[in-house]
């Protein structure tokens, strides 16, 4: 299991995701906006605002508040909201990137700076670790949408590098070349995937020990909490006894 997912399922199992739902419907509406910002207001035309949209009913935020983020993206606020990557070490040496969308890059730099040294790690230049990832394309639809052999004909038929089918999903990977085509072409096989974007993937795994994946866990909860960061990725991969041990 990537190092994200297994943080991400960590924190499902902790409820923590009810709790701060307000703080993930308002990365949701940003992202909304400024994916409205930089294309068409139209989903159906905006595969990125399409994409958001569709995150965002996933978490069952409500129609109106999706719509409200898309008018606001003809106002003035979205316009000095810029999309930063930031990267760095935490704590054992595990690389990790930090995607955010700011309105002051000097402001969300300093506050991860502090988060990451806090916890053991380092913030450092643009691309001095992203070399460990790959920027690709993943397509998720879910489980009932088809049996393994049957959705990895249709990826061969789209276009797509691969198909990963996991206990609830089928994910479709792609370059980011082919994303848009092979996204297209599922859709019109599949319909509307239950999530469509381009990300980084680490290009191998490193093991954490469980005294560093403590900390570690405690440094991604303080990051994935600030109001600015929309995606954290690294490279780490946690034991089963500290998947365990955390997630009680």
């Amino acid at each position: 299991m990537a190092g994200h997912s297994q943080f991400k399922n960590i924190m499902f199992r902790k409820g923590r995701q009810d709790k701060e739902r307000s703080k993930l419907f308002s990365k949701l509406a940003r992202e909304i906006t400024v994916a409205a910002k930089q294309g068409l207001p139209d989903p159906a035309l905006n595969a990125r605002l399409r994409a958001a949209i569709i995150a965002a009913r996933a978490q069952n935020m409500a129609k109106d508040s999706i719509e409200r983020a898309i008018k606001k993206a003809s106002g003035g606020d979205a316009e000095n909201i810029e999309e930063v990557r930031y990267e760095g070490y935490g704590p054992g040496g595990i690389a990790l990137i930090v995607e955010a969308l700011t309105d002051n890059r000097n402001r969300t730099a300093a506050d991860l700076r502090a988060a990451f040294s806090k916890y053991g790690g380092a913030l450092g230049e643009t691309n001095s670790v992203s070399f460990m990832f790959n920027r690709v394309g993943a397509i998720a639809y879910p489980k009932e949408k088809g049996s393994d052999d049957a959705m990895l004909e249709i990826a061969i038929e789209a276009g797509a590098d691969e198909c990963a089918s996991g206990d609830e999903t089928h994910e479709f990977m792609t370059s980011i070349e082919n994303f848009g085509e092979v996204r297209d072409a599922l859709e019109r096989k599949l319909g509307p995937a239950q999530s469509s974007k381009i990300e980084w993937r680490p290009r191998t795994m490193t093991a954490v020990s469980d005294e560093n994946g403590e900390t570690l866990v405690k440094l991604l909860e303080t990051i994935e909490d600030h109001d600015d960061v929309q995606n954290v990725t690294g490279n780490y991969e946690f034991s089963d006894a500290l998947m365990e041990k955390l997630s009680a």
